[in-house]
């Protein structure tokens, strides 16, 4: 990319210069035959002409963090398409950066989706850049666009009573990340080398799924997900909830993220409630399960079966004999004293309301203290209350 000679001015409210612009869609790559009309100055919409198949479109924003959204926005829609089935071919972009942004914070962020875009074969086909007050820090609100090739769209509730749930790569990749760049001073304590594996997660082991999950589909599975905000306790309840069904897990089967664990344990933040991007949650018919364990360890895919479907007259999940709470478990309780201190059993989780990261402490005193500390702004609401 061209850059302008002074690249640290700051950009005035409103949409960004056309100059600026003109140089960030310059820099794409060659667009694909299909796109008819794509980014271009002075373009409002896009037109792609679909072949036969279902049409898959998922979107999402990036909100909490500000490092790697570019990268984040990509991903994490990309995924959303993948667990439906479909591989991502198209994505559009709504920018939005607070005034004063540098235009270098604006390239750095479009060079980021164009790289993640690169590696995923898909194309960046329109969208909309603004500097706007209404921020307080670059937000990206991303959508995915892709075709179910095989015809068959993938839901995350197609399966029923005796099916197996499989995990495929490990849980808190995302979470170590954004911990780990978002909340440094609580995390001054752990080893370098290891706090550098939980800065580092987005790109390895990194948070795409895009390609277990169409593997996934190619080997008949019967449901999908990707756990994100809420963690994997939330993405195991969304597909009991989606199924109507209870999902019994084995606690001991489940995959982390070490740096991830190391990195919740240092900032109070509960495992099993924490961001999950990079991992993925397929559930197969049991006569299907070993075939798909084998064809993810010959494409160098961590899997493992950790939990059954089970008839219920709720959906939800058990481990141990009783029910898992909806955003956090009651294994690993940090206490007011240091996040090493497990013995006392008398917290409440507190979850944010906006952030869905949850703490457990005594107090909702404590509970916004340690959140603020951890970079979240935090809203916390008690929905449990450790027995």
């Amino acid at each position: 990319m061209t850059v302008a000679a002074d690249d640290t001015r700051p950009l005035l409210s409103g949409k960004i210069p056309l100059a600026l612009l003109a140089r960030l869609l310059a820099d794409l790559p060659a667009p694909p035959p299909e796109l008819l009309l794509g980014a271009r100055i002075g373009e409002d919409a896009c037109a792609i002409e679909v072949p036969a198949g279902p049409l898959v479109v998922a979107a999402d924003p990036i909100t909490l963090t500000s490092e790697e959204i570019g990268l984040l926005s990509v991903i994490a829609n990309a995924n959303d398409v993948a667990v439906s089935g479909a591989r991502p071919r198209w994505f559009l972009a709504v920018v939005l950066v607070p005034p004063a942004t540098s235009e270098r914070v604006v390239c750095d962020l479009f060079a980021a989706m164009r790289r993640a875009l690169i590696d995923l074969g898909a194309y960046l086909v329109g969208g909309h850049t603004e500097v706007t007050a209404a921020v307080n820090r670059p937000v990206v609100i991303g959508q995915m666009l892709g075709l179910a090739e095989t015809g068959r769209v993938v839901t995350s509730g197609g399966f029923g009573p005796g099916d197996v749930v499989v995990q495929v790569g490990a849980a808190l990749i995302e979470g170590a990340a954004v911990f780990a760049r978002e909340a440094t001073d609580r995390l001054q304590e752990l080893d370098p080398m290891l706090l550098e594996a939980a800065r580092s997660a987005l790109d390895r082991p990194g948070i795409s799924v895009v390609e277990p999950a169409l593997l996934a589909t190619g080997l008949g599975v019967q449901a999908l997900h990707d756990p994100t905000e809420g963690g994997l306790a939330a993405g195991l309840h969304e597909m009991a909830h989606a199924a109507g069904v209870r999902i019994r897990i084995q606690r001991q089967a489940v995959l982390w993220f070490e740096p991830g664990i190391a990195v919740c344990q240092a900032s109070g933040a509960d495992p099993w409630s924490t961001l999950a991007s990079g991992t993925l949650l397929a559930i197969f018919a049991p006569e299907a399960a070993q075939t798909a364990l084998a064809a993810f360890a010959r494409q160098g895919h961590q899997a493992a079966v950790i939990g059954t479907s089970e008839p219920g007259a709720s959906f939800g999940l058990t481990m141990r004999g009783s029910d898992l709470p909806r955003w956090a478990s009651r294994s690993w309780l940090p206490s007011e004293s240091g996040p090493g201190d497990t013995g006392r059993t008398d917290f409440g989780w507190w979850t944010c309301t906006c952030c869905v990261v949850s703490v457990g402490t005594a107090t909702e005193a404590l509970a916004r203290h340690v959140a603020r500390a951890v970079g979240f702004c935090c809203r916390p609401v008690l929905w449990n209350v450790a027995e």
